[in-house]
């Protein structure tokens, strides 16, 4: 489980491609990570594999990579990197699972004072999660929604400390990022959904 709360960012500094889908190597200036130890990149949970001097390496199979824009990533990609929370850290962001529910993409990015207010089209499946105010992780990033301009349209606001210690103040129009909806969200839209198909069931004869 994660918070939201980006560490590092990262560098990917080799990609090969693999028969169970593609590994990647990553620079980042941790000295304590663990081989089988779970680290979000970019939100999505990968397991470190091999450590190097300042570097380690993640796999992202093929059901990540058709759920992701890994497959797209080359040297040079920076990573926003949160490594998994310990039970007695503090919750700063919101619970995290590290599983990218859908892609969005940028729509409009835009200056108002010292904050970037970024515009997102986001698919139903993750648009029916979001609530004013309410908790989004994108790109990894814990943030809150900050309006609903329109169905399917989600506005957060990045302020400058976010901007300069993630990847977000890079984004722009056309930009592809990894989003995940509350998880609180869903379990409720599953009790509703459940409740919904027992209504429709015809009572048993007893």
């Amino acid at each position: 489980m994660f918070t939201g709360l980006i560490e590092a960012v990262g560098t990917v500094i080799a990609v090969r491609e693999t028969s169970a889908g593609r590994e990647l190597e990553l620079r980042a200036p941790f000295t304590d990570l663990s081989e089988g130890e779970s680290i979000a990149l970019n939100g999505a949970c990968l397991t470190v594999r091999t450590l190097g001097a300042q570097s380690f390496t993640v796999a992202a199979v093929s059901t990540t990579l058709e759920r992701t824009t890994i497959g797209a990533w080359r040297e040079g990609q920076r990573v926003n990197l949160e490594r998994a929370m310990k039970a007695t850290d503090r919750l700063g962001g919101h619970i995290v699972q590290g599983h990218v529910d859908a892609l969005g993409h940028v729509l409009r990015v835009e200056r108002q004072g010292s904050a970037l207010l970024i515009q997102i089209g986001v698919p139903p499946e993750v648009d029916e999660l979001l609530v004013p105010h309410g908790s989004v992780t994108v790109d990894g990033v814990s943030l809150t929604v900050n309006e609903l301009p329109a169905p399917g349209v989600l506005e957060v606001s990045i302020i400058e400390f976010t901007e300069r210690h993630t990847t977000l103040g890079g984004l722009a129009a056309g930009s592809i990022v990894h989003l995940e909806g509350d998880v609180i969200g869903k379990h409720v839209r599953r009790l509703f959904e459940s409740r919904a198909l027992g209504a429709d069931r015809p009572p048993t004869s007893t």
